[in-house]
């Protein structure tokens, strides 16, 4: 569970076949075009879940609100087998992340940045997490906003088969100095 500035997060093992539809409507809305999943189908995006439940290195995780309605999308991933091999060295205590929050007719001020600190104090409940890697798209200047702001530094730009991605790692010291939430 995460107190934000918006409320109250709690997380649950993602459903693939119960959320499909949700996650759907979330990955397939021009908002989420970073996300590349714009084209697709309620059956690719089964599959695609039922491949990363199956995964014991990709975890995909619903962020619920304070009413336990599904508020966001969190993916986790073991960057030294998904995702970034071969891109990066990575350390031990390395952990891979991805985050979606659905569009919506009524934005709440803060809500992104609220979801993205519940994230970050999620990942690093874990004692054995000791830095947070992710890899967004190079034109995604929102997200490295976002990132910036919970602590995260750019490394450089990577070439991922589907994009150009700008690597940046951020440590749980580096989390609780932007942000103020002990980790």
């Amino acid at each position: 569970m995460s107190t934000t500035a918006v409320g109250t997060f709690t997380f649950r093992p993602l459903d693939p076949l119960k959320d499909a539809e949700l996650l759907h409507g979330w990955v397939t809305h021009p908002k989420a075009a970073f996300w590349m999943m714009q084209d697709t189908n309620l059956e690719d995006v089964e599959r695609a879940y039922m491949d990363i439940a199956a995964d014991e290195h990709h975890h995909a995780l619903l962020g619920l609100d304070r009413d336990g309605e599904p508020a966001f999308l969190m993916e986790k991933y073991d960057p030294a087998h998904r995702e970034l091999v071969g891109l990066y060295e990575p350390r031990p205590g390395d952990v891979g992340m991805h985050f979606l929050t659905p569009a919506t007719d009524r934005p709440v001020h803060g809500f992104t940045r609220s979801v993205i600190t519940a994230v970050m104090a999620h990942l690093f409940e874990d004692p054995a997490t000791r830095r947070v890697v992710v890899e967004p798209d190079v034109s995604n200047k929102a997200v490295h906003a976002l990132n910036e702001a919970v602590g995260f530094v750019p490394e450089r730009v990577i070439q991922k088969p589907e994009k150009k991605a700008l690597l940046s790692f951020c440590t749980r010291e580096q989390f609780s100095a932007a942000t103020g939430v002990a980790v």
